[in-house]
């Protein structure tokens, strides 16, 4: 079964007339839901505490990439998510930085964020458009609740269950009239199956047939060219039976490569250079390129790639690599080898 990843962010800067929250406690809680579940082999829990700004895009940056994305602290709403200065105190990151950060990531394996803030319902609703299932919270939630909330939620994805399932199971363990506070921005796509759903298609897999067929006598006469030599005796019977030798060329004869094909491959190579080399991008911005650079390799492997992938990949490369003047020639290059491919 594909593990599941998941990816903990807290901040809990000093805010004047306001007690810590109890973060600590909540993450303990997560871990030991993890641990004691059915599927505890099947998760990869990975928390970083007292994030700043740039602490947030670096964690999404690692490999392998977190399935699901929970982050636990203030929220403010339309000012966006509360993190930390190198000092303890307050930062904020704002709903369209967090946007634009989750849209760089649209095709990175990232299935599930978890805002476990304040007033972040505004920040899942603009994720939403990037990622498949989102959680927010339409009111100020309190340690107690939020806690009971992450906890059931992650025994349900313990027990195998969906996200739109765990959600509700996380809703109906808050103990107070806070259970309508977690608000769900969900799809789920075909093809996306849970931990149970897994095991059960594993388990129940038949094992397709191993066709074994018996050697076929051999002829009694062999052709080469004009001459044909028959009988018995014939000699080529024995070498054709240890099967060292095939007289029939045309079974060694592989079909030309797609010029298009190789030529789409060289071009996204000396673009990967280009930007490798470039200084117009910082570090992120290049580690963004990689995603999309990445998946197109994998399709051009293919003897008929998926144009629609292929566009989409080309499209969201266009996006982040938008605006260097250096690399659009290049970007345009690789876009036309791989429509023709």
């Amino acid at each position: 079964m594909n593990p599941i990843k998941i990816l903990i962010l807290t901040a809990n800067p000093s805010i004047q007339g306001h007690a810590p929250l109890r973060l600590g406690a909540e993450v303990r809680r997560v871990e030991e839901a993890l641990q004691r579940s059915h599927y505890r082999e099947s998760f990869q829990l990975t928390t970083k505490l007292a994030i700043q700004t740039k602490d947030l895009r670096r964690a999404l940056m690692v490999t392998p990439q977190p399935n699901i994305v929970h982050f636990s602290g203030h929220g403010t709403g339309e000012h966006g998510l509360v993190l930390e200065t190198d000092t303890g105190k307050m930062d904020y990151v704002s709903t369209d930085s967090l946007t634009r950060l989750f849209g760089a990531f649209e095709e990175s394996e990232i299935e599930c964020v978890l805002l476990n803030a304040c007033y972040s319902e505004v920040q899942a609703t603009t994720i939403h458009q990037f990622v498949d299932c989102v959680i927010g919270m339409n009111q100020p939630i309190g340690d107690k609740a939020a806690m009971e909330f992450s906890e059931a939620f992650y025994d349900a994805l313990g027990a195998g269950r969906h996200y739109d399932e765990a959600f509700k199971i996380g809703c109906s363990a808050i103990r107070s009239a806070e259970a309508e506070i977690p608000v769900m921005k969900y799809r789920k796509r075909r093809g996306v199956l849970a931990l149970a759903d897994q095991a059960a298609a594993k388990a129940t897999a038949i094992p397709e047939p191993v066709l074994v067929s018996s050697p076929s006598p051999p002829s009694q006469s062999q052709s080469i060219g004009n001459v044909t030599i028959s009988g018995s005796n014939n000699p080529f019977n024995a070498i054709q039976a240890s099967g060292n030798v095939t007289l029939n060329q045309s079974q060694t004869q592989t079909k030309a490569a797609n010029p298009n094909l190789q030529a789409a491959v060289e071009a996204l190579s000396q673009l990967k250079q280009a930007i490798a080399l470039s200084t117009a991008l910082d570090d992120t911005d290049k580690a963004m390129a990689a995603i999309p650079i990445q998946k197109l390799e994998t399709e051009l492997q293919k003897p008929q790639p998926d144009q629609a992938v292929t566009d989409k990949m080309i499209a969201t490369l266009k996006k982040t690599l938008d605006g260097v003047a250096a690399l659009a020639e290049p970007v345009t290059k690789v876009a036309m080898l791989v429509a023709k491919a």
